[in-house]
């Protein structure tokens, strides 16, 4: 008899246990994941919206203006006659000539 009441008790036990890990995971993706992910569109939508004339700072810290624009690259010019090509995706802003 005492068996079955044990028994009884126990079978409502597993959803009390996985709410709380339901919970903690909702909150890491309102937290992290969902920001993260919203801050790659963002940058995805500026390094595409890249356009000639615009002044940009690459991932290194450089600044200069966009002289061309390929699919997936960028002519940037520095100043002194110096040109480099870059990859769209190592910018990290576009300040538009607008």
């Amino acid at each position: 008899m005492e068996n079955n009441f044990l028994l009884a008790q126990s079978s409502g036990g597993f959803f009390v246990q996985i709410i709380p890990l339901i919970l903690i995971f909702a909150i890491f993706w309102f937290l992290i994941i969902r920001p993260q992910q919203k801050k790659i569109k963002d940058h995805n939508t500026m390094v595409s919206n890249v356009k000639k004339g615009d002044r940009v700072v690459t991932g290194g810290g450089l600044i200069g203006t966009v002289t061309d624009v390929s699919e997936n690259e960028v002519d940037i010019d520095f100043g002194n006659n110096i040109k480099i090509k870059s990859l769209k995706s190592t910018l990290a802003d576009v300040k538009s000539k607008d």
